[in-house]
């Protein structure tokens, strides 16, 4: 059985053309400081994962544009470019463990160069039209939990405000689609609308029903059996309660966060959250450079003292 995903090809190609026309009122409004143009690469040696729809997308058309030598020397960069890849988050996984900070870490590997198996040796992409959503929108300023970013061969200058492409508010999209998608399959992977691949892996991937998970007729009607089943009564609670230090230390609810619109206050966003996700509390600008200062909050008035009757 073939799987169709067009219906959500179609929406994530909405999303696209969104990227698209952001990119291209930055570009319109300045001009001299978007320097894409045809034979700078310096995108397509990015490091960046794609959501499932991503993945799907981009696998499905290469799949029906590439066949014989063409696709094996594709495929033979995405495999060395995979290999790289995988080295640099297994390393990167080892330095947190180790107690690296989390920033340096990004921002070391944010220098490391990984050539799109998609480049060809003339510098152009060979599915350009068919490019994810971070190629679209490199090459204006972006922004990602609240940092600033922009391409180092643009003329935006550090230290200067501009409009910002919040990929933050893109990302929340991507992964609700994917969400969605995963959610439409009879899929024992409940988890499937979470993954996130590099390009690489995206090409090389065989995405049937056994990589997603597809459950067969009889797995199908079990897990909805299963599901609709009642729950087992929980245990009656004791009436005298232990007292906290005595309870198992995984029981122990969390000290609430206290309440505020600044970046510190945030804990971040599902896709189920609101509409826009963490975007929804973004500025309309960034400063090239520096992360925005969190918003301080009003110091409160002293009380009124009571006068004495």
């Amino acid at each position: 059985m073939a799987l169709d995903f067009s219906e959500f090809f179609k929406r994530y190609e909405a999303i696209i053309g969104e990227a698209d026309q952001v990119f291209d009122t930055v570009k319109a409004k300045f001009a001299q400081n978007v320097r894409c143009e045809k034979g700078c690469s310096d995108c397509c040696h990015a490091l960046f994962d794609l959501t499932l729809v991503e993945a799907l997308y981009l696998n499905t058309h290469f799949l029906q544009r590439f066949s014989g030598k063409a696709k094996s020397e594709v495929l033979a960069r995405a495999d060395e470019a995979d290999r790289l890849v995988h080295r640099l988050k297994r390393d990167a996984f080892k330095a947190a463990k180790e107690g690296a900070d989390a920033q340096a870490i990004l921002a070391e590997m944010a220098k490391v160069r990984v050539r799109c198996p998609l480049l060809d040796d003339d510098g152009a992409c060979l599915m350009y039209d068919k490019r994810p959503v971070t190629c679209r929108i490199y090459g204006v300023p972006t922004a990602i939990g609240g940092q600033a970013h922009t391409c180092g061969k643009s003329g935006f200058e550090r230290g200067k405000a501009y409009p910002t492409v919040y990929l933050d508010r893109i990302q929340d999209k991507l992964y609700a689609l994917s969400h969605e998608l995963g959610a439409s399959l009879t899929t024992r992977y409940k988890e499937l609308g979470e993954i996130l691949v590099p390009a690489s892996l995206a090409l090389m991937t065989e995405y049937n029903e056994d990589y997603l998970g597809i459950m067969t007729p009889k797995e199908a009607a079990e897990a909805a059996a299963a599901k609709a089943a009642p729950a087992p009564a929980a245990p009656v609670a004791s009436a005298a309660p232990k007292p906290a230090a005595a309870r198992p230390r995984a029981q122990m609810a969390p000290k609430a966060k206290p309440a505020g619109k600044g970046l510190d206050a945030c804990s971040g966003c599902s896709p189920e959250t609101k509409k826009g996700g963490c975007a929804g509390c973004s500025p309309t600008s960034l400063t090239i450079g520096q992360a925005p200062a969190p918003k301080k909050a009003a110091a409160k008035k002293p009380a009124a003292k009571k006068a004495k009757g």
